[in-house]
């Protein structure tokens, strides 16, 4: 009989170890990590903590960030307003209010027609699309800074300059992708030579259309046969005390999950939650 070996969990290092195992709870907490998140974030990988930024305050994922890319922590240093200060002074509101500075501009503001407020790129946010990189860049925030519109400004910034380029605009959802193309009819409606360049596609999609152009329509297993394939192979093998929903699930967020191919690289690879395995 195949036992399954019941071992703790392999070192994670080798694909996505976890960024802020060296730091406390305190450490957390020193720069604004909510308590619900701390032990979120204590495990947070590269993939997984990009997510989690946007559920932090943004004082506490730029920390965090920083702390990724210069190995020290540093809490945000407490500014105080005198009694008698204006409020909306204090850096901690300007990330997240703007103050009309007069009626004319208040009422500016309340006439502006509202397709163009969702496309809408502030000030502060436009030396973000208009950098010039050296390479890969990431731009991070939490919920709700405009990160999609940055994305959406630099990429028509993008086919503005290279007037022979295509661009593309990719996200992992299908409806955002809708969301994006009716924003970048707003914003460049009045282009069309520059819209007609920006290609705005879901991930997925992209990679059927890529597949398609290069061996045609691609034939992607369902989950009946892959669930089918699964039961006969079990059903052939030396006897075992794996149930069908185990066996499904181990290839769903294991085997497939990772693409491993080779007993060598389900032996080691890392078990997020799932400590049983197969044994040789």
């Amino acid at each position: 009989m195949v036992r399954p070996a019941e071992a703790a969990d392999v070192p994670r290092e080798p694909y996505l170890p976890p960024l802020f195992l060296a730091l406390s709870h305190d450490d957390l907490l020193s720069v604004g990590v909510p308590e619900d998140w701390l032990e979120s974030v204590h495990l947070a990988s590269e993939d997984s903590f990009l997510e989690l930024a946007d559920h932090l305050p943004a004082e506490a994922a730029e920390a965090l960030l920083d702390y990724v890319a210069t190995g020290e922590l540093t809490a945000p240093a407490p500014e105080l307003l005198a009694a008698d200060a204006d409020p909306f002074g204090h850096p901690d509101a300007q990330r997240r209010f703007r103050v009309p500075t007069n009626v004319a501009e208040l009422e500016r503001a309340l006439d502006y027609p509202w397709e163009k407020w969702t496309v809408f790129l502030h000030p502060a946010q436009r030396r973000f699309v208009e950098r010039d990189y050296r390479g890969p860049a990431r731009i991070s925030g939490s919920a709700g800074t405009g990160k999609t519109i940055v994305a959406l400004h630099r990429a028509v910034l993008l086919a503005r300059r290279h007037d022979r380029a295509r661009v593309l605009l990719t996200t992992f959802s299908k409806a955002l992708a809708n969301a994006l193309e009716i924003k970048l009819e707003r914003l460049v409606g009045n282009e069309p030579e520059v819209a007609g360049r920006i290609h705005v596609r879901p991930i997925l999609g992209l990679g059927h259309e890529l597949h398609a152009a290069a061996f045609g329509a691609p034939e992607i297993a369902t989950p009946d046969l892959i669930a089918a394939l699964i039961e006969e192979a079990a059903a052939g093998a030396p006897a075992h005390r794996f149930t069908p929903r185990f066996l499904r699930a181990e290839w769903a967020q294991v085997v497939d999950a990772w693409q491993l191919d080779s007993w060598e690289s389900y032996r080691d690879v890392a078990r997020l939650g799932r400590k049983t395995r197969i044994g040789g």
